[in-house]
């Protein structure tokens, strides 16, 4: 029988192809679907990696990851610059990252930090951030810009940038009078740190040197030699990024934190924000994949009309394959076969299509969004997928098949106008 449906299949190729190809692209694009969300959802995890803790003002753990890791919305409060002192000396702290945010340049935000960013920040699987260009700042007035900062706004090695007080796209009120040098330019990493113009935290206070409540005091201007010979020490931060020495206290230094007497803190663990900040954006994940399940049924659906279309024009074959000797049953047996073949047939040509997007696309969105997508084996929810996909390839063709098993001989015989 397998032989037999192989063979009607072949004789009516053009039509089986284009059901074996509408299925392969329904495969492929719910496969793919599935494992960019898959890989998306890993990456958007591990926006921040191999740091224990988040400190910040006492507030709500979204919001702290929010601003001190997707630079989104403002702290309700600084942590001082004593308290930063007095949680680096603790004997579990291993590295402290300070985080001070509250100016912009054309809607990118200004991320004041130190060296210790470049050298101890991680993301995705533990990957430290590397320079396209240029060098880390060494100067007050150095910034270090994010690829998507330098894509959009052309910027290179040497060009100058203006910050402007405040987070709006509009520069109402601008520290002109000590602009940046842009002195490199980071690899695209896929998360908010391309969208970062990072300067030192003596450059911070550099900016302000000259403003008094907000505004710049008319008369006054500083050299730029003059404030590079100023003690430039910050007064308070907006956050930490906190390394441990052992994970095993991480529940203990969190617990210090959080009952810290001198100031009311916050530390949270960035994977369990992360997470439930992801539970808040999955509206769109589980969008996407309705979609791709439609996908699929409209690929089933195209194979059964094909099918039943068909079954007209195949009355005589049906006819005279009863007249031979075949049973209502195998014709029955026999669609069911060619649906099976044809699901079958779509899965791989959907598994070869789906691998050859994958591999084709991961450069463009590694380089573009930083996002990383492996090839990989299948993993399981794949498989159940492709089992339901031929499962329910083999119930579309149960439709076709039930009426032609119901065709009598007679109606295969005769000559309809």
């Amino acid at each position: 029988m397998i032989s037999v449906a192989w063979k009607s299949l072949r004789s009516r190729w053009s039509t089986a192809l284009l059901a074996l190809l509408a299925i392969a692209m329904s495969v492929a694009l719910i496969l793919t679907v599935e494992k960019i969300r898959r890989d998306a959802r890993t990456s958007f995890t591990q926006t921040v990696s191999g740091t224990d803790l988040i400190i910040g003002a006492r507030s709500g753990s979204v919001q702290l990851l929010l601003y001190s890791v997707f630079r989104i919305g403002n702290a309700t409060s600084n942590i001082s610059w004593e308290s930063v002192e007095d949680i680096k000396s603790r004997n579990a702290i291993d590295w402290v990252i300070p985080l001070s945010l509250g100016d912009s340049h054309a809607g990118f935000r200004v991320l004041g930090t130190n060296l210790d960013y470049f050298e101890h920040y991680r993301y995705a699987d533990k990957r430290a951030l590397s320079l396209a260009s240029g060098k880390h700042f060494d100067d007050v007035f150095d910034a270090v810009i994010g690829s998507e900062v330098a894509s959009q706004l052309r910027y290179e090695v040497g060009d100058n940038i203006v910050v402007a007080h405040g987070t709006g796209s509009v520069a109402l009120v601008e520290h002109d009078q000590q602009p940046f040098t842009v002195s490199g330019i980071l690899e695209p990493t896929g998360t908010p740190v391309d969208r970062a113009i990072h300067v030192s935290l003596q450059g911070i206070e550099a900016m302000h040197i000259d403003w008094r409540n907000g505004a710049t005091v008319k008369g006054e201007g500083t050299s730029a030699e003059t404030i590079r010979n100023m003690e430039l020490k910050p007064t308070a931060v907006t956050a930490l990024l906190v390394g441990l020495k052992s994970r095993a206290t991480v529940f203990r230094e969190q617990r210090a934190i959080n009952t810290y007497r001198e100031e009311p803190l916050l530390a949270i663990l960035p994977g369990v924000a992360l997470q439930e900040l992801w539970g808040l954006v999955s509206v769109a994940e589980n969008a996407l994949m309705i979609v791709s399940v439609f996908v699929v049924i409209a690929g089933l659906v195209n194979l059964m009309s094909v099918l039943l279309s068909g079954l007209n024009e195949r009355r005589r074959e049906m006819a005279v394959l009863r007249s031979v000797g075949a049973r209502p049953a195998h014709v029955f047996l026999l669609l069911c076969i060619e649906s099976a073949l044809l699901a079958i047939g779509g899965i791989i040509a959907g598994l070869v299509l789906h691998y050859l997007i994958v591999g084709a696309g991961s450069f463009y969105l590694q380089d573009r969004f930083g996002l990383a997508v492996p090839l990989t084996l299948p993993q399981q929810a794949d498989i159940q997928i492709l089992v339901g996909v031929a499962f329910a390839g083999l119930i579309a063709g149960m439709i076709p098949a039930l009426q032609a098993y119901r065709k009598s001989l007679a109606d295969g015989l005769s000559q309809k106008v």
